[in-house]
């Protein structure tokens, strides 16, 4: 009886604590809220709030809502105007285009390079503070959120993230770029030699690894914490409610998400542009059609149709299932090549070229070919973190909605680290097999690079078993990579034109599309892959500005936040303490009146 007796008031202490701790936690919090420092620097207003009490706004308030459409009517209209007018004069006057573009790329990458390759070390040590700062504790949706998805499902995600028609298109042309020419920054280094290789593998690898991770980092980070932690809608607008407060809502907001729209239909653009030069060129080796650019829009539209189709028909789940399969396909094709191809080259060189990068690192990032009459950098590490920076919005938001109930440290190190091993083993076993193939004088594939690099991985296929079938499946990645990346890209921007909700309609993610692909045409209309670099240049450059000021208003959150629960923490604490104070105080204070009993018996 005695024991039940102990359990039951046990039980009644714990439950008696419980209850203290919630009301203690909700009254610090509430208090914590309304004493945690004011927002101070970039800000345009000194009053602008971040209080919980501020005004809340729904997705959409103020959409305008006709023949189908559910949009954001100011971010809509300034985005569609700029791209027409853009798509109207390239037509027109296409012949010139051409001529334009590569001094816009040359001018642009001339004299703003430094700061693109500025700003990219700038997300790199941003990235590393808030993961292995305090910060690093802080949870996506708050303490108590739990993740959505186990953790080898997040990280098959990531890695999903990760692979795309990019990869499939320079894992062997930029590594045969690099080691026929290789940088300038490698001074003293011949083309075509061992050393040549080996500076190839560390550029490639650079342009591909941490750097492009940092940034995607940073802008998830910014969308899962303040549409996860905040409530707040999930566009890009949103990360600066620190600095603008409810303003986000007004014209500094919408200027935001129209930068946000431009930079990721030029994102998208690029790569559907780089995509189909590559599946083009993979129907010119397998059926002989002819790879020029009438081609290669036909391509465009009809590919452009099929996602759009699969929007029309609600076929998101279909979709989701095709890229996972695609990932599969891409998995099988990457091992075969391992298996099938130089083994111990490939696994050596890995393993060299990583040893390498590390010790290359600083300076590859911080070199800006200051004392060089050189450009180099315009068409290589400038035009990559430009088309990363225009890409973020449309990567970061997907990162962004996986990572719920992850810390900050988990994610940053997760998104960081799980993708770029991945993007660094498929270019060594691509570009790996390539450099065996041309050191050892069995290909020259450096000449298929030169010709047309969208050709360079079909070439090398041909010195494999079933060349056929490899670059048929090669085909179909990169085709499918297309419409899985237009039909994700289309929801993507959708949400940024309207306001962030989840559910528009239909019919606007047809229309977002079809922009995607009619951009993707023009691009290469207007003059091919350099027209495509110049266009991520061109969004890219402002775009960092947003994001640079990105990562003041994700420290001022997570200072916020900090705050705020390390309040909570200290008081709970304090709570505990004196419970368990009390509970000594009445023991004691039973064991004195039971002494008394016995004394006076």
């Amino acid at each position: 009886m005695s024991h039940f007796l102990e359990r039951s008031e046990e039980a009644k202490a714990r439950a008696e604590l419980a209850k203290k701790l919630r009301k203690a936690e909700a009254e610090e919090r509430r208090k914590a809220i309304r004493e945690r420092g004011k927002i101070k620097g970039l800000q345009i207003r000194p009053t602008a709030s971040y209080f919980d009490e501020a005004e809340q706004k729904e997705p959409g308030e103020g959409n305008w809502s006709r023949f189908g459409f559910d949009l954001n009517p100011q971010v809509t209209g300034a985005s569609t105007l700029i791209l027409i007018l853009f798509i109207v004069l390239t037509l027109m006057f296409h012949e010139q285009a051409s001529d334009l573009f590569a001094r816009a790329l040359g001018g642009i990458t001339s004299t703003s390079g430094w700061f693109l390759i500025l700003a990219a070390n700038v997300f790199i040590v941003a990235a590393a503070f808030f993961a292995f700062s305090r910060f690093g504790h802080i949870r996506i949706g708050g303490p108590k959120a739990k993740p959505e998805f186990s953790t080898i499902s997040w990280y098959a995600m990531l890695l999903s993230a990760g692979m795309g028609i990019g990869l499939m298109f320079w894992s062997v042309g930029e590594p045969m770029f690099h080691f026929t020419s290789p940088s300038p920054m490698f001074s003293g280094i011949i083309g075509e030699t061992p050393e040549a290789a080996q500076a190839a593998m560390a550029v490639t690898y650079f342009h591909w690894g941490l750097h492009p991770w940092a940034i995607y980092a940073i802008v998830g980070l910014g969308l899962a914490f303040f549409a996860f932690n905040r409530g707040l809608p999930l566009t890009i607008r949103s990360i600066f409610y620190p600095i603008l407060g409810n303003r986000i809502y007004g014209f500094w907001g919408n200027v935001i998400d129209v930068l946000s729209v431009l930079a990721t239909l030029v994102g998208l653009a690029t790569s559907l542009g780089l995509g189909v030069q590559q599946v083009a060129a993979g129907l010119h080796v397998l059926f002989g059609i002819p790879p020029g650019t009438t081609t290669q829009v036909i391509l465009i539209a009809a590919i452009t149709a099929v996602a759009t189709i699969s929007v029309m028909a609600g076929l998101d789940s279909g979709v989701k299932r095709l890229s996972e399969a695609n990932m599969v396909l891409a998995g099988v094709l990457m091992l075969f090549l391992l298996i099938a191809g130089p083994t111990i080259f490939i696994l050596g060189g890995f393993t060299q070229n990583f040893g390498y990068y590390l010790t290359k690192l600083p300076e590859m990032s911080l070199w800006t070919e200051t004392f060089r009459d050189t450009n180099w950098q315009g068409s290589w590490t400038v035009f990559y973190w430009a088309w990363w920076i225009s890409w973020s919005p449309f990567v970061g938001m997907f990162i962004a909605r996986i990572s719920k109930g992850r810390t900050v440290r988990e994610f940053i190190l997760g998104v960081m680290l799980i993708p770029t091993f991945l993007s660094f083993l498929w270019m060594s076993v691509f570009g790996g097999s390539a450099l065996f193939l041309q050191g050892r004088g069995l290909a020259d594939i450096a000449a298929a690079v030169d010709s047309d690099v969208a050709t360079a991985l079909f070439v090398m296929l041909e010195h494999f078993p079933l060349t056929g079938v490899l670059s048929f499946v090669a085909v179909i990645l990169v085709t499918v990579f297309f419409i899985t990346s237009s039909d994700s890209g289309s929801l993507v921007i959708d949400h940024l034109t309207s306001g962030g909700k989840l559910d528009s309609p239909v019919t606007q993610r047809v229309f977002w599309a079809i922009m995607e692909g009619l951009l993707a045409a023009v691009l290469l209309i207007g003059g091919g892959l350099q027209t495509l670099q110049t266009a991520s240049v061109t969004t890219g450059l402002p775009f960092a500005l947003i994001l640079l000021i990105t990562v003041y208003a994700l420290y001022i959150g997570l200072t916020q936040e900090l705050f705020v629960e390390e309040s909570v923490e200290k008081k709970l604490a304090a709570v505990r303490e004196e419970h368990r104070i009390g509970e000594v105080v009445a023991s004691v204070a039973q064991e004195n009146g039971d002494t008394d009993d016995t004394t006076a018996g």
